[in-house]
């Protein structure tokens, strides 16, 4: 069986019984496998940004005097500006060249992340965030994309999804562990420091390693690219804006109001635009509609999870930074080696089936976490779900990827890849404002309500951890509703596993099964 990789003219060999030989040599499309660690490696350092400077927060505010609302812009401009873009960076990627687009994305990125380290005031580093996320929205559509053009479905693609699922999901929980380390160890800054040599090593590697992908004739779509990324920007900006200051403020409700219009005029101007930004027959497949459901409610839950229970480990259970990095390292390990595993076990039990049984962990996971309290110990309360979400996203996130990738055309493989990391950055975004607005609306009402006989400090950790209870309880509510979604729209409907043709690899025998179960 001859599998073309990242080249036009080089192959590579792949063999039933004998496996993968990679041609040796220094040029474009000869190394796929340096070239796809070459792309992820890039992407984890993107994924990381999102989550290492979490808890680095504190420390970032003493240093530059951010003030108690101001702070969340740390992460929120990254996530503005990420969020808004990212459709416009994948139909960038279709017309100019992927592998332009992601070395673009990675300069900027990386510039962006030396001019954060060295911020000496608190405007400098959020604009310098704000533009971290325009390069992750250049750069992190075409990772994917490349993947998926460079990859035939089948043997090779699930592997690399696999890998891809890996570095997408586990790098964050990973962000936590660093940033824990770097804070302690070091210096807040070297959370962004640590961007620059991967950022250089990237931009000088890529262009011996990863092929350009042929430029695809046409024009941008450039009433569908403002409408998208205005509207976006805008309804991201609206659930921060409600979080911070209450779903009745009026800026928030008049940025949801614009962001309801420029998104349904987006969608009008697609349907008649001749090369729109976001072809909407991707959508006519239902189970691929699904995928990106599904993958909105759970990336919600989880990084409303990475929030919160960061702080339950540090201001209620008194963890420092670095013992609260490690104390992620279960979750982390589990959802990295339950990503690779993934390959081999879906065609055993099916692509539908491993997201069925995947989900049960995480909804029981989310909802033994909804039980914290103050006398919560890690032990007894955090890592067993630790273990539970760890092990059930590693098993759901690589069939998931695959359903939202399989069967769709390589002209347009750019905006699909582009929706798989709109839903994980809106789920992020938009997840995290509405915990955020329902851990403030439980805080409020447990403090109305004091305890006689609690000091200060316990009244403030029962507060705390109420606000935190509710929290993790409605992201619970958005695993089961993602569980209900893969289980009635992602289903499989092709042949069993059983039923095809002996003699074909597992790994091909995966992609067949997830591609059937998401049929066109």
């Amino acid at each position: 069986m001859n599998l073309r990789i990242f080249t036009h003219g080089t192959s590579r060999q792949a063999d039933r019984g004998t496996g993968v030989r990679e041609i040796p040599g220094g040029r474009p499309g000869t190394r796929p496998g340096v070239a796809l660690a070459i792309m992820l490696g890039a992407q984890l350092m993107i994924i990381l940004d999102a989550t290492v400077v979490n808890i680095a927060l504190p420390h970032i505010q003493t240093g530059l005097h951010f003030s108690a609302t101001s702070l969340s812009w740390v992460m929120n401009g990254y996530t503005l500006t990420f969020g808004g873009l990212l459709l416009l960076g994948g139909r960038a990627g279709d017309i100019l060249g992927r592998r332009r687009m992601f070395l673009a994305g990675i300069v900027v990125f990386t510039l962006a992340s030396l001019a954060g380290g060295l911020a000496p005031n608190a405007t400098v580093l959020l604009t310098a965030r704000a533009i971290q996320g325009v390069g992750g929205a250049l750069a992190s559509p075409a990772v994917l994309a490349l993947v998926v053009s460079g990859f035939p479905e089948g043997r090779e693609r699930i592997r690399a999804l696999a890998i891809y699922s890996a570095v997408v999901t586990g790098g964050s929980s990973l962000g936590l562990v660093l940033g824990g380390m770097i804070t302690q160890w070091a210096n807040w800054r070297w959370v962004l420091f640590i961007n620059v040599p991967i950022g250089i090593a990237v931009t000088i590697l890529a262009p011996r390693f990863v092929t350009e992908t042929p430029r695809q004739p046409g024009r941008f779509d450039l009433p569908g690219a403002v409408t998208s990324t205005v509207g976006v920007a805008a309804l991201v900006y609206a659930f921060i804006r409600a979080a911070s200051n209450g779903w009745g403020d009026s800026v928030a409700i008049g940025a949801f109001a614009v962001a309801a219009v420029l998104l349904v005029a987006f969608v009008l101007n697609e349907t008649r635009a001749a090369q729109p930004i976001m072809p909407l027959r991707l959508f006519a497949n239902l189970g691929r509609s699904g995928s990106f459901v599904a993958r909105l409610l759970l990336v919600a839950g989880m990084f409303g999870m990475f929030f919160f229970l960061t702080q339950f480990l540090q201001d209620v259970l008194g963890f420092g930074p670095l013992k609260t990095g490690i104390a992620f390292l279960p979750m982390t390990a589990l959802l990295f080696g339950v990503s690779r595993l993934a390959p081999r076990l879906i065609p055993r039990v099916g692509g539908w089936r491993l997201m069925v049984i995947g989900m049960i962990p995480v909804v029981i996971g989310m909802a033994w976490l909804s039980r914290v309290s103050p006398a919560t110990n890690y032990w007894s309360g955090v890592f067993g779900p630790m273990v539970l979400l760890g092990g059930g996203m590693g098993a759901v996130f690589v069939p998931l990827t695959t359903a939202s990738l399989a069967g769709v055309r390589p002209q347009e493989s750019g905006a699909a890849s582009s929706m798989v990391n709109v839903m994980q950055q809106l789920g992020g975004s938009v997840g995290l404002a509405v915990l955020v607005a329902v851990f403030g609306t439980a805080t409020r009402d447990s403090q109305a309500h004091p305890v006689a006989g609690l000091s200060a400090a316990a009244f403030h950790a029962r507060v705390l951890a109420h606000g935190m209870s509710t929290a993790f309880f409605l992201a619970a509510i958005f695993d089961v509703a993602a569980f209900v979604v893969i289980a009635l729209l992602l289903r499989e409907r092709g042949p069993k596993v059983p039923d095809t043709p002996a003699g074909l690899a597992d790994e091909e025998v995966a992609a067949t099964a997830i591609s059937d179960g998401i049929g066109e």
